[in-house]
């Protein structure tokens, strides 16, 4: 090969090599900038996806925060026990202050259903005689609450306070027993309701059965035990076909799944007398009614719906007679609460372990004389001063019973009780409060008042 060849040659392979160096530099140089361009893409993202995460976790923490707030505002602190100690000192001196008997060897009771029908009457009762009373509901929604509320607010008047709180919830129970030596516990909170337990059946076991299981858990552990006076139903004789009904009837047949849990709370009861020595009396109410009454109730929306100008549906038995209740005026209920509570005996279990034989005792607390409700129906139209528009029908299979009779022999031989108020008295003294409390003035007044005018 000539020289010039061989140098040409030379020459051409340096000049690769120089390009291919080039090259090299110049793809590293593409490669750093793309890596800094992806890197600040990247980062540009990050900064995006955080400031979007930022923007959408608040909202959801603060749902999660109401939730849980929402959760347990059963808990402690909604009831008042913050966690400042002075905020837990003044609810806990509000709560030593209302269970605080005002007279000599004055009962001190836990009346759970406080802002209810019953409770709230009990609770009156208890507290103008000068016992100590703190009451405990959960303000569920099963009717208005603005009803409980304004229950609530009388109570408060009679310097009763009631925490709101739920049977379920252990921890706030044994904080109020801590807190006071309860002598008694009338237990009247309950999912009350027949037809309703057909739509919501859970809430019948939450608080009939789970509920008042919770509630004995935390007494059988108190230190003294309390007697516990509760509501039973007279619900539990189902579909018994004997008459009246006795205490030692046939209770084995509940036609609805309240009077199941009824039922159910009877044989807990045996059970925790018989393990743990607990005092515990059972009432079987009989269609209590009366002022500050339950908006669910005949009685109650049949008032509402005569004054609407709307049709009631009256039941008949599927032999076509008339279906009749043992309808029991609210006075005489309390005085059978209050005469269960005075005569029922110390509980004899303490920490937990029985230490001899307790009282244990069903009461039926009932009117004694059944009312068809058709009779019900002519009282009210008489009351309001206008006619119902009746609509007869066959009664459904949705719970209810045709007729229902209380023999309270028992309950007047051990404590007295003996109903005194008949229909006709107790519904006068019913719609009295039902048109004052909700502002309406009846017909009947109106022509009365008109014949004053012009006489």
């Amino acid at each position: 090969m000539p020289p010039s060849a061989t140098a040409d040659t030379s020459k051409t392979g340096k000049l690769e090599r120089y390009n291919s160096y080039l090259r090299k530099i110049h793809s590293t140089k593409v490669l750093n900038a793309s890596s800094k361009v992806l890197f600040r893409a990247t980062l540009l993202v990050a900064l995006v996806l955080l400031l979007l995460f930022a923007f959408n976790y608040h909202p959801l923490s603060d749902s999660r925060a109401a939730a849980s707030h929402h959760l347990h505002r059963r808990s402690f602190l909604s009831t008042g026990i913050f966690s400042s100690s002075s905020s837990s000192s003044a609810w806990e001196k509000r709560v030593r202050q209302s269970s605080t008997a005002k007279r000599q060897h004055g009962l001190s009771v836990l009346v759970t259903g406080a802002a209810g029908f019953v409770g709230s009457h009990c609770s009156i009762a208890l507290r103008k005689r000068g016992d100590g009373v703190l009451g405990f509901d959960n303000f569920n929604d099963y009717y208005d609450t603005s009803l409980k509320r304004a229950r609530q607010n009388l109570l408060e008047k009679q310097q009763v306070f009631i925490v709101e709180g739920d049977l379920n919830d252990g921890p706030l129970l044994r904080k109020l027993f801590d807190i006071v030596p309860f002598t008694h516990v009338l237990h009247l909170a309950a999912q009350a309701g027949v037809r309703y337990a057909m739509k919501n059946p859970q809430s019948y076991i939450s608080s009939n059965i789970a509920g008042l299981v919770n509630l004995l858990e935390v007494a059988k552990a108190a230190n003294p035990q309390p007697a516990i006076v509760w509501a039973s139903s007279s619900s539990v004789y189902g579909l018994n076909t004997e008459n009246p009904f006795s205490e030692d009837h046939r209770t084995d047949q509940p036609a609805s799944l309240y009077a199941a849990t009824k039922k159910a709370g009877e044989e807990i009861a045996h059970t925790y007398n018989h393990i743990y020595g607990l005092s515990l009396t059972g009432l079987r109410f009989f269609t209590v009614y009366g002022p500050w009454g339950r908006p669910d109730m005949a009685y109650f929306f049949f008032t509402k719906a005569i004054l609407h100008g709307k049709s009631i549906d009256i039941y008949r038995t599927q032999d076509n007679q008339e279906v009749a209740r043992d309808f029991t005026y609210i006075d005489d209920i309390v005085k059978g609460c209050v005469g269960a509570l005075d005569t029922a005996e110390k509980s004899t279990g303490s920490g937990g372990k029985k230490r001899g034989p307790a009282q244990l005792r069903v009461y039926n607390l009932g009117n004694t004389s059944p009312v068809p409700v058709g009779r019900l129906v002519s009282i009210l139209e008489g009351l309001l001063g206008t006619k119902a528009k009746k609509h007869l029908i066959k009664m459904p299979r949705n719970g209810d019973v045709p007729y229902t009779h209380a023999n309270v022999s028992l309950a007047y031989r051990d404590f007295g009780y003996k109903p005194t108020t008949d229909l006709a008295t107790g519904l006068r003294k019913f719609v009295k409060w039902y048109v004052g409390y909700y502002g309406i003035q009846p017909r009947v007044k109106k022509e009365n008042s008109h014949a004053d005018d012009s006489a």
